[in-house]
């Protein structure tokens, strides 16, 4: 029997009908049985302000502690003005703080970008990759994974509506799987 691995899964969009949040579902319906996954909610963060590391929020430490629990990351975005999400922007933040107390630090991670427009994402991918290498998360490289046109995938119920998306997803997971395990060993 292989490993399991828990992989904390951040949704960057907010929205009740959020097209990245189905992305997210979705590759947890096609991630192979190595993989746990599970969301972990950004939405009601305060948003970070150092003054409160010495006496930090409950929703701040529970974050903390979402993220240590787990073995990987994979991080499901839209893309705000060519970059992250404020909400996902400030997880990253609170999570890396206080100095010294890094929590994602050596997360094999991942990055799924999904859009209505026609480029997926590519800007809030590849800004949140550049947090992800400062922040010491090792992350997956190929296949990159930028969802064009995301708004037209799902059905009315949410499920891939797509037999190419769901075999692009399924390989990404499984590739993911594979990234987990290599870093594992490393």
């Amino acid at each position: 029997m292989s490993t399991i691995h828990d992989v904390a899964v951040f949704v960057g969009s907010l929205r009740k009908d959020s097209i990245n949040r189905k992305v997210a579902n979705a590759f947890s319906e096609v991630a192979p049985p190595s993989l746990r996954l599970r969301i972990v909610e950004i939405g009601n963060l305060p948003i970070y302000n150092q003054d409160g590391d010495s006496s930090p929020p409950e929703s701040w430490v529970k974050l903390r502690q979402d993220i240590k629990a787990a073995h990987a990351v994979l991080f499901v975005t839209p893309e705000h003005n060519r970059s992250v999400p404020a909400a996902l922007k400030n997880a990253l933040d609170i999570a890396s703080r206080p100095y010294g107390q890094n929590v994602w630090s050596g997360k094999p991670g991942a990055v799924v970008s999904a859009s209505p427009g026609a480029i997926g994402g590519f800007g809030a991918n590849h800004h949140l990759r550049q947090s992800l290498v400062f922040l010491n998360v090792p992350v997956m490289q190929q296949p990159e994974a930028y969802l064009g046109g995301a708004d037209k995938l799902f059905d009315a119920n949410g499920k891939i509506a797509n037999d190419g998306t769901r075999q692009f997803l399924a390989k990404f997971a499984e590739a993911f799987a594979d990234w987990i395990r290599t870093i594992a060993k490393a």
